[in-house]
């Protein structure tokens, strides 16, 4: 098992755009707490509202369910990977062509995680999948810069540097593989693995688009 940490890519730009999502997550998931404490039928009641259900398909909540967390360790997870990452799309696009890049890919998971679960009545939630698009663009963009991870290996601890195009390219495999494993189950929960590998090949399909789109930036 390996979690990364920090990367040694330089950014170019201050990521105003990474910064202002990660703080849009943290406050949103805030309001959900409050919900909690107040009752848990509260807090389920704005999930069912602004998740993503796919037997009640709504355009609108394919954006209002990237904003919402399950939990404490799944907001923290992502916001991580936004944290490593993101900046280094940011100083690539620009601040404009980054947010749209981010939102676009946010849309291709959701709708990746419809297509394969159309009859679900489970609400979907989270950024991970436009996140995902993020990491699909900097495996495309930056393979060779360095990741530092941590190692966990049964009471083996320990970090080490490697290249961004094989701990990017583990994670893709296990969203895959696991994924795959998902086709023709009834599951009642869990991880939104298509919504993971919509993101990601989302991501670098706009990487591709978004080099030639010019946006002014303001």
């Amino acid at each position: 098992m390996f979690f990364p940490y920090k990367d040694d890519n330089p950014r170019v730009l201050v990521p105003f755009v990474t910064y202002s999502i990660i703080g849009m997550n943290v406050l949103i998931f805030l309001y959900q707490l409050s919900l909690a404490m107040s009752g848990s039928e509260a807090e389920r009641s704005f999930i069912y509202l602004f998740g993503l259900v796919p037997a009640q398909f709504h355009i609108i909540n394919l954006f209002t369910s990237m904003f919402l967390h399950g939990g404490i360790a799944h907001l923290l997870g992502n916001m991580w990977f936004l944290w490593i990452f993101g900046d280094n799309i940011e100083s690539a696009l620009g601040h404009v062509r980054y947010a749209l890049f981010y939102i676009l890919c946010g849309l291709a998971a959701g709708l990746a995680q419809v297509l394969f679960n159309i009859d679900s009545m489970i609400p979907m939630v989270g950024a991970s999948g436009a996140i995902a698009g993020v990491l699909g663009a900097y495996l495309i963009r930056y393979p060779h810069a360095q990741v530092h991870v941590f190692v966990f290996i049964f009471f083996f601890f320990t970090t080490i540097r490697v290249p961004a195009i094989i701990v990017l390219g583990i994670w893709f495999l296990t969203q895959l593989t696991n994924g795959l494993g998902t086709l023709n189950l009834d599951t009642t929960g869990g991880v939104a693995w298509f919504a993971h590998i919509g993101g990601f090949i989302a991501g670098v399909g706009f990487n591709f688009i978004f080099q030639h789109i010019k946006i002014k930036e303001f």
